[in-house]
């Protein structure tokens, strides 16, 4: 890599992920598509999917940057000078077709949990992954591709956030159909690239302390110090078991069919709710439900974009690392399990005022401020091993992906339909970690992520059926 053009030194939050990685303590993000090309498309699969690749290496310059010196604090980022598009992409048929209707894509967990528990090399590939996923007979390279297939976006946390996936395939949207115009105009037989020169010379966007201040009050400050060196653990807080390595991920997602998510969407407004908080409260009450009585206490760790706070302005559709993170407890005597099973409207109302405390503060005092006073990310992440873990839960939100109107209803254009969000889990953090969006489907899609000893699968399997019924029963 010495040879390599070098982009910049990395930021603390990117040092973060940078340092974890090959410890094997966290290891990627994911954002899964399923799209459907039009009737237009008549060259094989493999063409739109490396033409769309090489129009968003040229658009999103962390497509060809990868980390250097990663087990350093003087971590920086060099760029590929061209990428072999048969290294980063991947071509499978489904051996099970697609799921239809609302039901849970088993296949694709399956695989999910094989790539969050798989980290990147250093080898000269890119540190992402595309795998193209059609049913049977769609992806041979003599047949037509103009039926469904799944795009797996898979990529290092360094190089983006969970914004920057669902941002990664807003833009592979457009791209296929950028795709589709060039290739319709090519001449017979000309294949689309495989090896992609990357553009020398484009500067990475800024890292997030050099785009936002980042700032820490003196109490805040204080606390946290006065809580590492005399804080003692709560009593009955739950955290599964103590931190481990080797990270061997399970992966599993509930799809909320798209006219329950709908009204729950609008049960949450009536309710003086957000999705966001009505997860958090509905999963604390499901595990609860799943945890023995002397477990009093829940911990939760959450994220949030500070994109619209940075004060060096960033391209609306940029990939990279934005985000900082925040904290909710709850108690088993707020959230009693009743018969009735009623909805905790109120937790979810109490977490909207902390959101929005949080959000008042526009980025100050958060746990990600605090990565500027770590000396050795390395030995950081290694001096956690065999302790207990800080947080139950994480849940990050992404929102809505899905093509525009007027995108979705032209039958002449790629069309976008369910979207999965998922991540590794933390070998340091959370039990469970849960990560949400909706898609062109309409469906909210909560994909749960735990390492293999933490959490035993039958309390997992205990928690998504009871969140699953809290929805419903919301919506209704």
């Amino acid at each position: 890599m010495e040879n390599y053009e070098k982009l910049r030194s990395a930021g603390y939050l990117e040092k973060y992920s940078i340092a974890r990685h090959p410890l094997g303590f966290y290891y990627n993000v994911g954002v899964t598509a399923t799209y459907t090309l039009p009737e237009s498309y008549t060259r094989p699969l493999r063409d739109y999917v490396y033409k769309a690749c090489e129009i968003l290496i040229g658009q999103h310059p962390v497509l060809s940057a990868v980390p250097a010196n990663e087990e350093s604090d003087e971590a920086y980022f060099v760029r590929l000078p061209e990428i072999d598009l048969a290294q980063p992409v991947s071509f499978h048929k489904r051996l099970r077709g697609f799921p239809e209707g609302d039901a849970t894509d088993t296949e694709l967990d399956e695989f999910l949990q094989t790539q969050h528990s798989t980290g990147f090399t250093t080898s000269g590939a890119p540190y992402w992954r595309l795998a193209i996923f059609t049913a049977d007979g769609e992806d041979d390279d003599d047949a037509p591709a103009r039926r469904r297939f799944t795009a797996a976006y898979i990529f290092h946390h360094a190089l983006g956030d969970g914004t920057s996936g669902k941002i990664f395939q807003e833009t592979f949207l457009e791209a296929l159909t950028a795709a589709g115009s060039a290739l319709s105009s090519a001449a017979p037989g000309e294949e689309a690239k495989q090896v992609v020169a990357t553009p020398a010379g484009t500067p990475l966007p800024p890292n997030l302390e050099a785009a936002h201040p980042c700032g820490i009050s003196i109490p805040f400050l204080l606390g946290a110090v006065v809580k590492m060196k005399f804080g003692a653990r709560d009593r009955g807080l739950w955290t599964g078991a103590p931190v481990f390595t080797p990270l061997e991920a399970r992966a599993r997602h509930l799809v909320i069919p798209a006219a329950v998510s709908a009204a729950f969407r609008q049960s949450c407004r009536r309710n003086g709710a957000t999705v966001t908080v009505a997860v958090q409260a509905a999963m604390a009450q499901a595990l609860f439900a799943h945890l023995p009585p002397q477990c009093t206490k829940l911990r939760l760790t959450g994220a949030i974009s500070v994109r619209k706070w940075l004060t060096q302005p960033i391209p609306e559709k940029s990939l990279g690392v934005w985000v900082m993170d925040f904290g909710e407890s709850y108690w088993r005597k707020s959230l009693p399990v009743t018969d009735a099973g009623a909805f905790p409207w109120k937790e979810a109302q109490r977490s909207r005022e902390t959101i929005e405390r949080v959000l008042a503060m526009k980025g100050k005092n958060t746990g990600v401020n605090l990565l500027k006073y770590v000396s050795g990310f390395s030995e950081f992440f290694r001096s956690k091993l065999g302790k207990p873990r800080g947080e139950s839960i994480e849940l990050s939100n992404i929102g809505v992906l899905s093509a525009s109107d007027e995108a979705q209803s032209d039958p002449s254009k790629p069309q976008m339909g369910r979207v999965i969000f998922s991540q590794s889990p933390n070998a340091a953090g959370a039990a469970i970690v849960v990560s949400a969006i909706s898609g062109g489907d309409g469906c909210l899609v909560l994909s749960f992520t735990w390492q293999k000893g933490v959490v035993e699968p039958e309390l997992v399997s205990g928690m998504i059926d009871s969140v699953e019924r809290l929805v419903h029963l919301a919506a209704q």
